[in-house]
């Protein structure tokens, strides 16, 4: 049978789907909760409108901008994934390459497959890094400081993770659940896609955490991922401890996870560099708003006295201008670079970028903007 060729997120989410063992894909794919929350952060792009303008010179448009003080082709970067290596052959690298190419940021997990040093030497560029806050505070002080060594420049803190939120796909499927059955349960999975299974885990090893490993013991299976998680994840981490981050990373620093005005107000008064307007993709507190509901409202709040970016169900160049006239800097992609990885390889992932790119100056033309400073409020229909 001659499959359609795939054109878009939706098109490479389904070849994920086929290609992936079930509990991976649902650990990529799902939320927490009854996933209100995840599904309202792609529906909620969709009442955005934008203002058409016509007989407008867009001969020469520009998508070029600066992104935590870096030159980017595009106001958007590829998002920190957990486990993200497991989408295809030392997929973080792969990751990266396509992001270099393409003229973007790209951000290695704390928990990415790949490490720093794997990245380091593969890097033609400086790559982000996202941390966590663990209980362990000397792991974390080592770890920044092998970032920096690493040629990281740019830190993403997390900060809405105290605890993991419920995510019932992974349950279902017998991640971190003791026993035989869950298991086997597994094991069926991967066995199901021989494919995977050749490609990534026996030709692509190791399977561990790449940063973490000199840390984490046992860290070669989802089951030892999510105990470690549960574990050393710490409810105890406060704006104190962003005072510290702050003196210590010599770098820029983003902290992803905010949501309230409030919290924002918080973070510039800490010093941070730029916030990441975002509720972890739907996958800790399920029934928060999205983030394109929350993002005007934190724009204002900063008002220009730190970068402002934003993640969470954006899965094109339209929906990457919307943001941008929201108020948004740039973009984080997370799950639409793992399902155009997954599902097509390096060259997926090369097409998706380089078609987020065409969409959004595509919309550009149409609104009669030729820089992406020049989008805006005024470039929404506010009677839409």
């Amino acid at each position: 049978m001659i499959r359609r060729i795939p054109t878009t997120i939706d098109d490479f989410r389904e070849r994920a789907r086929r290609r992936l063992p079930r509990f991976l894909y649902d650990y990529y794919a799902g939320g927490s909760g009854r996933e209100r929350t995840l599904a309202a952060n792609a529906t909620d792009w969709d009442t955005v409108r934008l203002r058409q303008r016509v007989l407008v010179d867009v001969d020469a448009i520009d998508t070029a901008t600066q992104m935590a003080g870096e030159d980017c082709t595009m106001p958007l970067a590829l998002a920190p994934i957990g486990l993200g290596g497991m989408a295809a052959r030392r997929g973080e690298i792969q990751a990266l390459a396509a992001a270099e190419q393409a003229g973007v940021p790209f951000t290695l997990s704390t928990v990415g497959i790949c490490g720093l040093d794997e990245l380091a030497e593969a890097a033609e560029r400086p790559f982000w890094f996202q941390l966590y806050m663990i209980r362990d505070r000397e792991i974390v002080d080592t770890v920044i400081d092998r970032a920096w060594a690493a040629g990281c420049r740019t830190v993403v803190f997390t900060v809405d993770l105290p605890m993991p939120g419920p995510r019932h796909r992974d349950t279902r499927n017998g991640m971190a659940v003791p026993g035989a059955r869950a298991k086997f349960l597994k094991i069926g999975q991967v066995l199901s896609r021989p494919r995977w299974l050749w490609a990534v885990p026996l030709r692509g090893g190791p399977m561990s955490l790449g940063t973490m490993n000199p840390h984490v013991p046992a860290a070669s299976d989802p089951d030892s991922f999510r105990r470690w998680i549960d574990t050393q994840f710490d409810p105890t981490v406060t704006w104190s401890d962003i005072d510290w981050l702050r003196a210590k990373w010599k770098g820029r620093l983003l902290l992803k996870g905010i949501l309230d005005t409030e919290d924002a107000e918080r973070a510039v008064a800490a010093g941070v560099d730029g916030i990441v307007v975002s509720n972890h993709g739907g996958r800790q507190l399920d029934g928060v708003a999205s983030t394109a509901i929350k993002l005007a409202e934190i724009v204002r709040t900063v008002d220009s006295r730190a970068e402002v970016l934003v993640d969470g169900g954006i899965r094109g160049g339209i929906d990457v201008y919307r943001a941008l006239a929201l108020g948004a800097s740039g973009v984080l992609i997370g799950r639409a670079w793992i399902w155009a990885l997954a599902g097509g390889g390096r060259a997926g992932l090369d097409q998706t970028l380089a078609g987020i790119r065409d969409e959004l100056r595509l919309a550009m033309a149409l609104t009669g903007v030729k820089r992406i400073a020049d989008i805006g409020p005024d470039c929404l229909d506010s009677k839409g």
